[in-house]
């Protein structure tokens, strides 16, 4: 079993807790590991963070060894939908959404060209539009290999408005790409929704109530461009042209569930590659299980991983309709731990070309309607990957890789995995907005008693 709530240096428990205030920015190289875990802390600013891509180029921003903690602060790219609670005061949000005419905190917002000479949507083009800090390389992580994140620990970041002491805010955003956009019953027939969330900073209260919502109108961003739709992140909201209303979901309160819905290791391909669509290497599988206490595996595709996080959610259900989930800051604390090719076999590791969630009670497998699009599709995968999703695609790639999972760790012939599967496991649509859409399959490891304890 690979669950845990503590830490672990070479086999020997190490308490962690659930604190942030530990020695902060630890420096270490590959050569020797420490007797115990380091904790790395990565704060997310204009310095720390990419944005809309991931990338085997990168430079990382911590290098650590395998077991080593890791505090990194993640802002959400929908901040500036509210600046005034989300942005104004906070020095690292600010840095990051800083945007003057030629200027801006983060030049690069996505996988396109720099000049953007394809749609004029300003630098990036936002072919990729979420804010992920690191990356953290893992020293002696090589191809073939698989690295544990635990996510030991999650926070919201609250606002640093002294005018909003105590709350924490996030974005619902009822876009183009939701699943909704050209099925509307009401007036006008293709709209977008802005509504924003309000939670309790402290956690004593578990849920999130909506304050207000409006409709996006064009926005002029500070370099001219008009946007008719939400077609560019980060877009600094002009408040004189939207009309708000507080009278709404009056009675209705939102369970909070933290939890990062991009994290992922860098994919084995020359470029930047778009934030949106997940795929092997992780990225923007947007499963809200992905939190406190929950543990994801991924192949290893490159030397060190490069493990990125962002993408910050306050809450989210299954499918993410409407096109996003409550977007909001979070800082989460992980333990990475690596596995090495050789010390798989016979574990539920073995084989691995997918990124796994593991939780106390479950198993959950991943699929989508391409299990690794940036090789299904070839030399035009970034763009084909938003025109060929389909969930029948994604659910025969959950059913094939659950089936492979039971077959592989369970020991399980072929007709016994298919029948545990259809009576024992929960199938669910993870995400129908993310350019390649997810299916997650769901094991309850209670299935499986030990022997002798029938």
């Amino acid at each position: 079993m690979f669950q845990h709530l503590f830490g672990f240096r070479n086999g020997v428990p190490v308490v962690v807790g659930a604190c942030f205030a530990l020695p902060a920015f630890a420096q270490v190289d590959c050569a020797q590991p420490p007797a115990l875990p380091v904790h790395h802390q990565i704060p997310a600013n204009a310095d720390t963070v990419h944005w809309g891509f991931f990338s085997k180029d990168l430079s990382p921003q911590k290098v650590i060894h395998s077991e080593d903690l890791v505090t990194i602060e993640t802002l959400t790219h929908h901040a500036n939908d509210d600046a005034e609670r989300m942005v104004l005061g906070d020095p690292s949000a600010e840095s990051v959404f800083h945007w003057e005419t030629g200027e801006k905190g983060v030049e690069r917002r996505g996988a396109g060209p720099m000049d953007a000479s394809i749609m004029g949507r300003g630098a990036g083009e936002g072919f990729g539009v979420h804010i992920l800090t690191g990356p953290v390389y893992v020293c002696d992580a090589e191809p073939g290999d698989v690295i544990e994140v635990r996510i030991l620990d999650v926070h919201a970041r609250p606002s640093a408005n002294p005018d909003y002491v105590g709350k924490v805010f996030g974005s619902n955003v009822a876009a183009k790409w939701g699943f909704q956009y050209n099925d509307y019953l009401e007036d006008p027939k293709q709209r977008e929704m802005i509504t924003i969330f309000e939670l309790d900073a402290t956690g004593s209260e578990q849920w999130a109530r909506a304050i207000y919502n409006f409709q996006w109108t064009p926005q002029t961003d500070p370099d001219g461009v008009v946007h008719e739709t939400i077609d560019y992140p980060g877009l600094p909201i002009d408040r004189s042209t939207i009309s708000t209303d507080t009278d709404i979901l009056q009675g209705v309160r939102i369970p909070v569930r933290l939890h990062f819905g991009t994290m992922g290791v860098a994919p084995d391909i020359d470029g930047l590659v778009d934030s949106v669509p997940p795929s092997s290497f992780g990225g923007n599988i947007d499963n809200w299980r992905a939190g406190k206490g929950a543990t994801m595996y991924y192949p290893v595709a490159v030397p060190g991983a490069l493990f990125s996080v962002g993408d910050p959610h306050g809450a989210q259900g299954d499918s993410e309709l409407n096109g996003t989930a409550i977007e909001m800051s979070l800082t989460g604390l992980f333990q990475i731990v690596l596995h090495k090719a050789g010390s798989l076999g016979g574990t539920p590791l073995e084989g691995l070309d997918f990124p796994l969630l593991e939780t106390d009670d479950e198993w959950v497998v991943h699929g989508f309607s391409y299990p690794d699009y940036l090789t299904d599709l070839g030399s035009g995968a970034q763009t084909a990957i938003f025109e060929s999703s389909s969930l029948d695609k994604a659910m025969t790639d959950a059913f094939r890789k659950m089936r492979r999972f039971l077959m592989t760790t369970k020991d399980l012939r072929e007709d016994e995995a298919l029948s545990v599967m259809s009576i024992a496991a929960d199938f669910g649509v993870t995400q129908v907005v993310d350019g390649n859409w997810g299916v997650h399959g769901i094991i309850p490891k209670r299935i499986f008693v030990s022997s002798g304890n029938e």
